[in-house]
């Protein structure tokens, strides 16, 4: 079901394992490779740093978007992925 706040899929993390994040992030000074999971991703797939200042801006400039994201939580990984590898 997807959040009808921002569009969002509860619980998807999607954005926050696939892509790649060369700027800082709080407990991975380096950023983080592609298809690892963010330490700032919660158990619930959630960003600990949503609100928050610290939270880099390459991860505040991601957005839901209905054709990258699909439909579920295994399509928005292997699309952002895809996209990932292509750029």
């Amino acid at each position: 079901m997807i959040d009808e706040i921002g569009g969002c899929r509860p619980g998807c993390g999607a954005c926050c394992i696939a892509p790649s994040i060369s700027s800082p992030i709080p407990g991975m000074p380096d950023g983080k490779p592609a298809g690892v999971r963010c330490v700032q991703l919660d158990e619930a797939n959630l960003c600990r740093l949503f609100d928050d200042p610290r939270r880099p801006g390459v991860c505040r400039r991601f957005d839901y978007d209905a054709e990258l994201c699909g439909a579920n939580r295994a399509q928005a990984l292997a699309r952002i992925a895809a996209l990932e590898l292509a750029t």
